[in-house]
């Protein structure tokens, strides 16, 4: 059937895009992304065959938004360590032992204010937030006073500053491994990284020697790399820690209009509209 496939809708990076695929599918006309990261995609490669590529921002980024200030909440309360302490049999602990930090008032730092790091600004303004970010491009005035946001030129002192770095970006050969043990080691003491992009944006190995050697207080993640981690990683030893397995658009109502999103990409592709969601190779 590879002469009648004209499109292919990806759910969770299948099927894999490769040479051999493409080459079987001579008529193929578009690639729709069930998310927004094209990072498992051959942008280049796809696009020297003639095929266009939609990905589905409108769907995911409220979604997503929700899932980094909850990982956020989490982490700052020890939710799941007072989880843990209160169904367990004997559930003794000592009030110091629990205490958490306060989020109202405290400095958000967000690196990446694309349409999901906007939509978390929106929410941590509602938490009485200070909120600080650091993009390739600023954003317009009317939408940083709309939120109380102030653009860092450089990453380095939007580290220096937040209570909690919530990285939102695209994993993209310039992001790769962005958060090391040198920008590990520029945060505060007493601050948390929360991780809702890419596994690979930051150094995995580097952020286990902060946890456990107290450079930071504590990390929430959302992705790994890979996934799921190995089940002897020290990452999921460590108390300090909440790792959830990329939950980040798992909503029903998201994958809904995800699979809406997609679908419009693809009509429009195969009636030579332009697509609402298209992605260029850079």
């Amino acid at each position: 059937v590879g002469k009648k496939v004209q499109a292919i809708y990806l759910w969770w990076h299948k099927p894999v895009i490769n040479k051999e695929l493409l080459q079987s599918l001579p008529n193929l006309k578009v690639i729709a992304n069930s998310g927004v990261g094209m990072d498992h995609l051959d942008l280049k490669l796809v696009a020297s065959f003639g095929v266009k590529m939609a990905n589905a921002p409108r769907a995911v980024s409220s979604s997503t938004a929700d899932t980094g200030m909850a990982l956020l909440l989490a982490s700052a309360r020890r939710l799941v360590e007072v989880h843990n302490i209160s169904i367990s049999p004997r559930m003794e602990y000592y009030e110091a032992d629990i205490l958490g930090v306060k989020v109202a008032g405290a400095t958000l730092g967000i690196i990446g204010m694309g349409s999901i790091g906007y939509k978390i600004a929106l929410r941590a303004k509602a938490f009485e937030m200070n909120i600080l970010y650091h993009n390739r491009t600023r954003r317009k005035a009317q939408e940083e006073q709309a939120v109380g946001a102030t653009y860092c030129k450089k990453i380095d002192s939007l580290l220096q500053q937040a209570d909690f770095v919530m990285v939102v970006v695209s994993l993209t050969p310039q992001t790769h491994m962005l958060i090391g043990k040198r920008e590990l080691e520029l945060m505060k003491p007493t601050a948390t990284l929360i991780n809702i992009s890419r596994g690979a944006v930051v150094h995995q190995e580097a952020l286990a020697a902060a946890l456990q050697t107290g450079v930071i207080r504590a990390a929430a993640l959302d992705v790994t790399s890979p996934e799921p981690l190995p089940r002897d990683h020290p990452l999921l030893k460590l108390k300090n820690v909440i790792i959830t397995p990329h939950l980040g658009i798992k909503t029903d109502k998201a994958s809904y209009m995800i699979t809406e999103e997609a679908v419009e990409n693809i009509l429009a592709a195969l009636n030579g509209l332009p697509l609402p969601s298209e992605v260029l190779p850079s």
